[in-house]
C-alpha cells in the first residue's frame, strides 16, 4: 500500500465516523471510536520497542490502551 493509499484509507474511516456523529451518535462515543481506529492502526503497524531486557513492549501495550478505551 503506498503512503498516499494508506492516506486515503484513514481518510474514509474517520470520515465515516463523522457521519455516524452527526447522525446521532454522542461526542463521547464518536471519541471512543475515533480512538480505537487510532490504537488499531498503531498496532497494526508493529511498532517495536524494547524494554531494558530487550523484550518487546510496544504492541502489549497498546493492547492494554485498547481494552481501557473499549472500558469507557
Amino acid at each position: 500500500m503506498t503512503p498516499k493509499d494508506k492516506a486515503l484509507e484513514l481518510y474514509s474511516k474517520y470520515e465515516q465516523l463523522g457521519r455516524d456523529f452527526t447522525r446521532g451518535v454522542s461526542m463521547k462515543e464518536f471519541a471512543k471510536e475515533s480512538a480505537l481506529l487510532a490504537v488499531d492502526e498503531i498496532i497494526e503497524s508493529n511498532p517495536i520497542k524494547f524494554d531494558e531486557d530487550d523484550n518487546c513492549i510496544a504492541s502489549y501495550w497498546w493492547k492494554e490502551v485498547k481494552q481501557e478505551l473499549e472500558a469507557l
